[in-house]
């Protein structure tokens, strides 16, 4: 049987999870809400695996569009992996795959392979950067307006008349 991780782990997993979620947002990629109904999404998929195992971890992949999705099943159920939409499937979460890894590795996160075997067309990634993101407000962006002598606000760069 499987060992779960820890608390600290699962919460640093949970951690990094939110990062990529964040980052991800900000390259203007649609996010999957956690927990919503798979006929109802479509766009970037973060799961948080608690198990201690290789495959475990956050793990990324994209969600095509519900109708897409439909085609695709309809096809596998058919018995027919030559049909367009499961070509076309594939080529999308490739790509998709590539511009997450692509988007997420310049943020500074580490990005690999899935291995788990239930998810190919997945990426884990196992550590996330420290300190701010590329996208965090600055200093300089919420500086507060000084006051003059007369009590109304005059912003810092303004000069006094």
């Amino acid at each position: 049987m499987l060992e779960k991780v820890g608390a600290e782990v699962l919460a640093e997993r949970e951690r990094v999870a939110a990062r990529v979620r964040d980052e991800l947002v900000a390259a203007g990629l649609p996010v999957v809400a956690p927990g919503l109904s798979p006929v109802l999404s479509e766009g970037v998929e973060v799961n948080v695996d608690a198990f201690d195992d290789d495959a475990g971890g956050v793990s990324v992949g994209w969600r095509s569009s519900p109708r897409l999705e439909s085609c695709v099943l309809r096809a596998a159920r058919r018995n027919l992996p030559d049909h367009p939409a499961l070509v076309h499937q594939r080529v999308v979460l490739e790509a998709m795959l590539a511009a997450i890894t692509a988007i997420l590795g310049s943020a500074g996160f580490t990005v690999r392979d899935s291995l788990n075997d239930y998810a190919p067309f997945t990426v884990q990634v196992p550590a996330g950067p420290g300190g701010s993101p590329s996208w965090a407000l600055r200093d300089e962006e919420v500086a507060v307006p000084r006051r003059s002598a007369d009590g109304c606000g005059a912003s810092a760069d303004r000069s006094e008349s």
